[in-house]
């Protein structure tokens, strides 16, 4: 692993995650534990190599770690450690100040990224509270919103007040682009569903 060898705490914490998609590997792990080939899917432009190369160091450098699921699932999963999740402050405010930066990339968000802009835009102001589930391409996702804030897991929430299903190309378009919600499918409470939609600042740029 290569070094600064600079002990400045900024150095020192890029020893540990400054390497390419590592913080891309712990955003993706912020909602929940993923299997190997969920980060597959989420970081597409990583080779299988590299994925496995990033999550050794991440290991290593205690930010990350491994548990098997038990019977029936039989799985390993990688999830972040009590000292990965510190980091979860520090890709907020990276997600808020990158998303200013011009010109927009093509590519297009990971669910799990996408839920992670939402939090980082949502507008307090626009909606006090509410329980939703979101489920972008299959994948279900718990939505709470209390005291100003809106708090996001990964899996189907108790209860759920509204159902958000769509995919998370389609949420991305009507959400930061104004487009008509043409694809999105909302059961439950409905006047909650749309109020929820439009409750996230769209980023201008700097």
């Amino acid at each position: 692993m290569r070094s600064y060898q600079d002990p400045c705490g900024i150095a020192r914490a890029l020893d540990r995650v400054g390497e390419r998609w590592a913080l891309l590997v712990v955003r993706e792990l912020l909602l929940g534990p993923r299997r190997f080939t969920d980060l597959r899917a989420g970081l597409p432009s990583a080779s299988p190599n590299v994925l496995s190369q990033r999550l050794r160091e991440l290991e290593d450098a205690g930010v990350v770690q491994r548990r098997a699921l038990a019977p029936p699932v039989a799985a390993t999963v990688y999830e972040l450690t009590p000292r990965g999740r510190e980091l979860e402050p520090v890709l907020a405010s990276l997600a808020r100040w990158g998303s200013r930066a011009a010109p927009l990339p093509r590519g297009e968000l990971s669910p799990s990224a996408l839920m992670i802009a939402l939090r980082t835009t949502f507008d307090p102001g626009a909606l006090s509270r509410g329980r939703l589930a979101v489920v972008l391409d299959g994948e279900p996702f718990s939505v709470e919103i209390a005291c100003g804030a809106l708090s996001v897991a990964r899996g189907e929430p108790e209860a759920p007040e509204a159902t958000i299903t769509t995919t998370a190309r389609t949420l991305r378009a009507v959400v930061f682009a104004g487009r008509e919600p043409r694809g999105v499918e909302i059961a439950g409470d409905t006047a909650l569903a749309t109020r929820f939609l439009g409750a996230f600042a769209r980023p201008a740029p700097a």
